[in-house]
């Protein structure tokens, strides 16, 4: 495995157990980028006992690592060469960063603007009562 990689954070939208505590999605928008985020083991997590939780600095869940890489990254945390920060939002959630063998995480550059600019422009809309 690579010293640094970047997972999503998966579960986002599913809602945290306590009905009083902020959803993921909301703990999520509280971050900033660059901070540290904390991975946290879930070994009796009834769906799987591999899950690692992703909280924000609040302590609130923001969802969890992707279950195929959770065994690795488990792996790491116990031998104390995991470190994570917060590195982005998208409309369905965030992604972290991860650092191993006691690096600590680097943020990649954010990536560049994909928008194309082909000087195309919509036709404008009408009213239907022109009479056409």
């Amino acid at each position: 495995m690579p010293a640094q990689i970047t997972l999503p954070i998966v579960g986002s939208e599913h809602p945290n157990k306590s009905p009083k505590a902020p959803t993921r999605l909301f703990a999520i928008g509280l971050c900033v980028r660059g901070e540290p985020v904390k991975l946290r083991p879930e070994p009796d997590n009834p769906y799987d006992e591999h899950a690692i939780a992703v909280d924000n600095t609040g302590g609130m869940m923001m969802g969890y690592i992707p279950a195929n890489r959770a065994v690795y990254v488990g792996m790491q945390i116990r031998r104390g060469s995991a470190a994570a920060i917060f590195q982005g939002r998208t409309d369905r959630g965030g992604f972290i960063r991860i650092a191993f063998d006691g690096e600590e995480p680097v943020l990649p550059p954010e990536p560049a603007d994909q928008r194309v600019d082909d000087d195309w422009q919509p036709d404008p809309e009408y009213p239907d009562d022109w009479g056409a």
